[in-house]
């Protein structure tokens, strides 16, 4: 199992402290995010911990998925590999 998170289902004003500090709960924390736009630094609401151990991130799965964050259920689950930039499906003209 990958030890990074998916968290989703978050209030646009959590930070990557207050999302440390949750997940901390449950085992130790080597970072927390919380993705922005660019633009306006606004938060899309969903962010990414990763834990320390495989354990840990199953545990946080296990015990936070569904549960309530600052009014909001939070939606946990294993990280999904991130997928490559730009359009590489486009056939290169000749």
């Amino acid at each position: 199992m990958n030890k990074k998170l998916y968290v989703g289902n978050l209030l646009y004003e959590v930070t990557d402290e207050d999302l440390k500090n949750h997940f901390s709960t449950v085992g130790n924390v080597v970072s927390a995010t919380v993705i922005r736009f660019r633009d306006t630094g606004r938060s899309k609401g969903f962010g990414f911990v990763e834990m320390e151990t495989e354990e840990g991130a199953q545990k946080a799965i296990d015990s936070l998925n569904g549960q309530d964050f600052k009014g909001r259920k939070l939606i946990v689950s294993q990280a999904r590999p991130s997928r490559p930039r730009g359009n590489f499906n486009k056939r290169e003209r000749v």
